[in-house]
């Protein structure tokens, strides 16, 4: 596998420290309507292969969706592409547990 997984506890606990995140949410701006990570940027992934040149290089990028379908996708093209890039395991539905303390 070309990238990893990394579960949202990990992810929020870089967000703490005060780590360098680039979070990219692959979601439809519909789904982001509804519901938002806190430092997410919003690239759809139909657009991602358009919008490249709005992703750092010097960042691991943290790919997100819904449930981590997407997002899985994303990551493995852009690691294979020579970014650094990690899959958010659960996506937004583990994030959401998480914040309720489940």
């Amino acid at each position: 596998m070309p990238y990893a997984e990394v579960e949202p506890d990990e992810v929020k606990a870089r967000i703490a420290r005060g780590e360098d995140v680039f979070l990219l949410d692959v979601r439809e701006p519909d789904e982001v309507a509804a519901w938002s990570y806190p430092i997410g940027v919003n690239i759809p992934l139909g657009q991602l292969g358009d919008r490249l040149d709005e992703l750092p290089r010097n960042v691991t990028i943290v790919v997100a969706c819904h449930v981590g379908g997407r997002s899985a996708v994303a990551a493995k093209a852009l690691s294979e592409a020579g970014w650094t890039a990690e899959n958010l395991s659960g996506g937004a539905v583990a994030w959401a547990v998480g914040e309720a303390g489940g």
